[in-house]
């Protein structure tokens, strides 16, 4: 079998966006072809992977999620095994997260685990959010799929390799994108009555929509609002017919979350009226939070501080988006942060992680689920 930064490096130079992983999903499809095949079940959903490895004397099912798509982002890393997908990459480390994967499966067929083990090979974690339809299909449609507890790591590029971060309860924040469409009339710089301009509409409505969070929501009660592009206009003496505003937005409650769309609505409508124009919102792919089980992320913590090699740490909540949430608000469960020692964040064009945590996650993961 290739080696687990063999196997990494294949994987990264082939980043798919979500639901279009065709060749990613082939060569999960290959890897898995050449592994004992007694234990083993395999069933494709879309481009995603469930694979079952029955137990020598199971009592209930541990389920493992990895994702599989990547990013809309130009890799810098300068690495030879750079993405051959131009605009694509592996921003944000999920060819390191089917890589441990790929490993539990080939270790547990090779040497078989006392309990049921599935391992969910997700498509389209970045967008427009793959665990929520898979999920909904294996309940319709493969309920002897669905597992009694489930788990998952995200690498970490600020914490060293072999550091296992997580914490019970909230982990990250429910997430929504979010675009903002102006249609006006456009014109002539020089006769701006005969117009409806959606350069000062939209930089209007920018500035009303940071007032949702400095004056709409509880203090105590965190929420972002961000806007990282906005587009209007084609020429300087051209006054723009349209624009468009493209965010995200998070809380760390569903309850807040449909408070700030009940107010972007509401500001919204107002513009319409002031600037006299149509505004339409589209919320685009949306996330649950991550609530971790209690007992589960205890478990993790307590295994990690065990563990010869790695660091247990209490994380704090964060605003980062996960569809893994939508696993955990039906299955208990937990995921935890896993370090990966690299200068660039996630998300980031030269995120390049540290290959030692690999073989850390692999072995650690693996203990873990034996001991569950």
């Amino acid at each position: 079998m290739q080696s687990l930064i063999d196997v990494r490096r294949e994987l990264h130079k082939i980043p798919e966006l979500g639901f279009q992983e065709f060749k990613t999903q082939a060569f999960i499809l290959d890897y898995l072809a050449k592994l004992p095949q007694e234990r083993l079940e395999l069933t494709t959903w879309k481009t995603g992977i469930v694979v079952k490895i029955n137990g020598t004397n199971p009592t209930k099912t541990i389920g493992w999620r990895t994702d599989i798509d990547g990013l809309p982002v130009t890799e810098e890393t300068g690495v030879d095994y750079s993405s051959v997908h131009p605009g694509h990459m592996h921003a944000c480390g999920h060819d390191c997260h089917m890589t441990v994967a790929l490993s539990l499966v080939a270790a547990f067929t090779t040497n078989p685990p006392v309990q049921n083990v599935i391992i969910y090979f997700q498509p389209a974690e970045e967008g427009p959010g793959g665990a929520e339809p898979m999920l909904n299909w294996i309940k319709e449609q493969r309920p002897d799929l669905l597992c009694d507890e489930i788990y998952a790591l995200h690498i970490a590029p600020e914490y060293p390799v072999g550091t296992v971060a997580t914490r019970p309860g909230l982990l990250f924040a429910n997430t929504s994108e979010l675009f903002i469409d102006l249609k006006g009339i456009g014109g002539h710089a020089a006769y701006p009555h005969h117009t409806r301009d959606m350069t000062i509409a939209a930089a209007n409505l920018l500035l009303q929509l940071q007032t949702i969070v400095s004056r709409n929501i509880d203090p105590m009660n965190s929420v972002v609002i961000t806007v990282g592009k906005m587009t209007a206009g084609t020429v300087q003496n051209v006054i723009a017919d349209s624009a468009r505003l493209e965010g995200t937005i998070r809380t760390l409650n569903a309850q807040s979350m449909q408070e700030v769309k009940r107010r972007i609505e509401a500001i919204c409508g107002g513009i319409e009226v002031a600037f006299e124009c149509s505004v339409s919102i589209d919320y685009g792919s949306m996330y649950y939070e991550v609530t971790n089980d209690e007992a589960c992320a205890n478990r993790l913590l307590t295994f990690a501080k065990a563990y010869a090699g790695a660091t247990d740490f209490l994380c704090p909540a964060a605003m980062t988006g996960e569809d893994f949430g939508y696993f955990v608000k039906e299955i208990p469960g937990a995921m935890f942060w896993s370090g990966a020692n690299c200068s660039y964040g996630l998300h980031q064009s030269k995120m390049n992680p540290d290959e030692a945590l690999l073989s850390f996650n692999a072995e650690f993961v693996e203990a873990f689920i034996r001991s569950l």
